[in-house]
Order: structure tokens, then sequence, then C-alpha cells
């Protein structure tokens, strides 16, 4: 795939590739030109991903944005193939839930450590590669409307992503003059592995059927539905475009009319 799209040649890094709104973004980005590192902790979903989308694709696996030295050996192979990266694309997260009170310590530090500190490592680890490249290198974090909003019963993923949501703020003001913009797109509940797994969870637990189950995620989408990752990943494909060169320091909400700026 070469001389057809609008990132032709741009190497593009995308954390927790290997499933759901990843996977969708890699896809995105691949159709138009960009040679992609699928970065995850499991090679299967990686590889079958790599398959399809050629040569193009890099498969960066044990790749744990928790731990800098797996990090720093991914991201050398990946240069070796495909040069520095330019465009970074930080997805990688988990949300269990819990009631506050029975959040263990462990579980708060988990999450904290994959959705919130994993964005610090990575792009710590990828800056000097996007300051270099300059005017058209892009940071796009994927939060979440749990980033703008509060949800009951995932306290660490709120308290994460709304991190998340600060820091590509402060980031953006930083690298305005290298050219380099910063985003968080926050999707709402979207049709991913994670939400098919809360909603068999709800109906096992309570004695539901699967649509009303469903319901508890539709229902605060003024659209009545999930989000489809691909929503996710044209929002992201757009902000890595030329186009987008004057979008910074923003956090944009997919979510059907849930949460809107004021």
């Amino acid at each position: 795939m070469s001389g057809s799209g609008t990132l032709d040649e741009r190497h593009a890094l995308v954390t927790g590739a290997g499933s759901g709104i990843g996977t969708a973004i890699a896809r995105a980005l691949a159709a138009e030109g960009a040679r992609v590192t699928l970065a995850g902790r499991r090679r299967a979903p990686l590889e079958a991903l790599a398959a399809e989308l050629g040569e193009n694709a890099f498969v960066a696996d044990g790749f744990d944005v928790t731990d800098p030295a797996t990090i720093a050996r991914g991201l050398d192979a990946a240069r070796a193939g495909f040069g520095p990266v330019s465009i970074l694309i930080n997805n990688a997260g988990e949300a269990p839930s819990a009631p506050f009170e029975k959040t263990s310590l462990d579980m708060w530090s988990h999450v904290i450590g994959t959705d919130l500190t994993g964005v610090f490592h990575v792009t710590q680890a990828v800056l000097p590669d996007l300051k270099t490249h300059g005017e058209g290198a892009r940071i796009i974090n994927i939060a979440s409307t749990a980033g703008l909003i509060g949800y009951a019963y995932v306290s660490a993923y709120c308290a994460a992503k709304h991190g998340v949501v600060g820091l590509t703020r402060a980031l953006a003001l930083e690298l305005a003059k290298k050219g380099v913009t910063v985003n968080a797109v926050c999707p709402g509940f979207t049709d991913t592995p994670i939400i098919e797994r809360s909603i068999a969870a709800i109906a096992e637990k309570t004695g539901r059927t699967r649509e009303a189950a469903l319901a508890e995620f539709t229902k605060s989408n003024p659209q009545g539905r999930l989000i489809q990752p691909r929503e996710v990943a044209s929002t992201v494909l757009w902000l890595a475009s030329p186009g987008a060169a004057s979008i910074t320091g923003q956090a944009i909400a997919v979510a059907g009319g849930e949460v809107m700026a004021g």
C-alpha cells in the first residue's frame, strides 16, 4: 500500500492494537498509507491483524505500557523497520468495575498504572521522534467520556481518564510551537469485547436478558446505541491528517450527544 493515502510513509504506533478500538484505528491508518506498529501484550491477535494489513504492519508483541524496558525494546525494533514514529496513538487501557469502597489499592494502582501512567511512559519514549519530525507529528490519546464526566462503579477508570485529558491539554501547550498536536478522543460506551464481557456479566449476575443488560449501556447515549469502533477510528484518522493541523489540546467526545461542550 503506497502512494494512495494522506498518511503515506508515516510511521504510526498504536498501543492496545490487538482488539476493539485499537484494531479499528490500525486498519484506518493503514488504509491511508501509514506504516503501523501494532503494539500489545498478546502476540496472536497482533499477528492476525498484521497478516490482514500486509507489509505496512509490524508486530511489537510483549509491549507492556507499564514497563519502560519492553516499550524501549518494541520501539527499537519498530524503528529498525519503519523509521522514527510520527503518529502516536495511546490506546491501551483497562476498565475493571467495583464500588469505590470495594476498590482495592491493587486495583486502583493497576488501572492508574495502565491507563494513565502507561500514556506517560509511551509518550516520553516516543517524544524525541515526534519533536524531530516536527510539523505534522501527532499524539492522539484514546480517553473516554469517563474523562469528561463521572460514572459510578469505575472510580479508578474515571480518575485515570480525567488524568489523560489533563495530560493531553498540558502537552498540547508544551508542544504547540514544535508542530506536534496533542488531542484526546473520548468515546462513549463502544461495541468492543470489553463491553460484551460486561453485558454478559450483568446478565449472569442479575438474570436479565442480554438486551436488558445492553440497555444499561445504551441508555446514556441519546442515539440509543453503542458507538462503533470504526467511528472512533474515523475521528483519529481526521486528527492524524494534515487538515487537522490547528486542532490541539482538545478532548473530542464520540458519544452520540451524551457529552456536549458548553
